[in-house]
């Protein structure tokens, strides 16, 4: 028989869990039998979150990733037994605007790279220790289609998830002979609030990249995560790359002279 790997034993670290992807791979994990450190900048989502999953299942920090030093306080400070952990879930992430290069707000730019970039290297840099002195464990990165096919208005934002394939790759060099293994997760079309905050709460602008189509859902990739983890620790996936059925890979984008 396939021995999978025992949830049970599973304590994950979760950056981006007010949400999305980051919410719902910490219902999988604890409904499975693990326990997980959420993690996100807003409080009264975490608080709903660790109701929901108690709290012996489930330890709250209000944090932003990009926040080094906070980060290294809360990391330090963790509890027993939630300190024992052996899957990093980088996660954070955001769009913002889908304007052409020379009309974007650079304030935008940045708060994309401070996050998607900087806070990613910073979550999995000073989490990544404790899993090869602890034996072992996981990392796995959020990454997107967009880090592999890039589109018009997706200039900084395809860039940053563009790194996020290739940090996750490298650290998997970096890491051999550390029983840690790495996983990059690219999803593609997934109704969340991601568009919410890419139009920056504009309801009718978030709606209209789903409207007509069947979009993935966030419980979806938290079951590619969920999978890439209890596979035996021998097996690594290096990436798993989903599209919803109805989202394919587009034509040239050519523009012509009229």
């Amino acid at each position: 028989m396939y021995q999978l790997l025992d949830p049970s034993r599973f304590v994950v670290f979760i950056t981006g869990a007010t949400s999305g992807f980051g919410a719902a791979a910490a219902r999988r994990y604890v409904a499975a039998g693990g326990k997980v450190i959420a993690t996100g900048r807003r409080r009264d989502r975490l608080v709903e979150l660790q109701a929901e999953l108690g709290a012996e299942n489930c330890h709250i920090i209000e944090l932003d990733v990009r926040d080094r030093a906070a980060m290294e306080k809360a990391i330090a400070a963790i509890p027993a037994p939630f300190d024992q952990i052996n899957i990093v879930l980088a996660n954070a992430g955001l769009a913002l605007g889908l304007q052409p290069a020379a009309e974007t707000d650079l304030d935008d730019w940045q708060t994309m790279i401070d996050t998607n970039v900087s806070g990613l290297v910073y979550t999995v840099r000073l989490l990544l220790p404790g899993l090869i002195a602890r034996g072992g464990g996981h990392v796995v990165t959020l990454g997107s289609v967009a880090g592999e096919y890039a589109y018009p208005g997706g200039s900084v934002y395809a860039a940053t998830k563009a790194f996020v394939k290739h940090f996750a790759l490298a650290i998997r060099s970096d890491l051999q002979g550390k029983n840690v293994r790495v996983t990059d997760i690219e999803p593609g079309l997934t109704e969340t609030e991601f568009s919410l905050v890419r139009f920056k709460g504009d309801d009718a602008k978030a709606a209209k990249p789903y409207q007509g189509t069947k979009a993935m859902t966030a419980d979806d990739i938290a079951e590619s995560i969920y999978w890439a983890t209890t596979l035996p620790a021998h097996v690594n996936i290096n990436k798993i790359q989903l599209m919803a059925t109805t989202q394919a890979i587009g034509a040239f984008d050519i523009h012509r002279e009229h």
